[in-house]
């Protein structure tokens, strides 16, 4: 029952993300989320982290949005700690024409409290190929 009503959560925001609508991305967010998320900087917090207006700029470069999906994901719980992680797929066409279909690897730590589960942490990031480039390998598939 748990898992369920974590992964809602999870599927509510990337619906959410797909439609466009900021703020249900926002909505299952912890005042205090720490997210480490793909673009700089190297951390969001709490206010920076829901800042709707950065949401809102970011969906306006896809041309008809853009879904982010959780993919082969596992569910660790105890007791009102939850992890969730797996491959995470984001497809959509940015506004020059470039057709985006990356995955990326995704981790959300959920907390419950009063009986409702919101993200407290995000971690999402791309392998870093390793010759020297420091370039992120965005190509890869499961």
């Amino acid at each position: 029952m748990a898992d369920s009503a974590i992964m809602s959560v999870i599927r509510a925001q990337e619906g959410a993300t797909c439609r466009g609508d900021v703020q249900a991305i926002v909505e299952p967010m912890s005042d205090e989320i720490v997210l480490f998320d793909l673009p700089p900087p190297l951390v969001h917090r709490g206010v920076q982290a829901r800042d709707i207006e950065e949401i809102k700029r970011w969906l306006a470069t896809w041309t008809n949005g853009v879904c982010v999906r959780l993919e082969e994901s596992q569910i660790l719980t105890e007791g009102d700690l939850a992890v969730v992680f797996g491959l995470s797929r984001m497809t959509g066409t940015k506004l020059d024409g470039t057709t985006v279909d990356s995955w990326s690897r995704r981790t959300v730590v959920l907390a419950r409290s009063a009986g409702a589960w919101k993200i407290v942490h995000e971690h999402s990031s791309f392998p870093m190929a390793m010759d020297g480039s420091g370039r992120a390998v965005t190509d890869l598939t499961p």
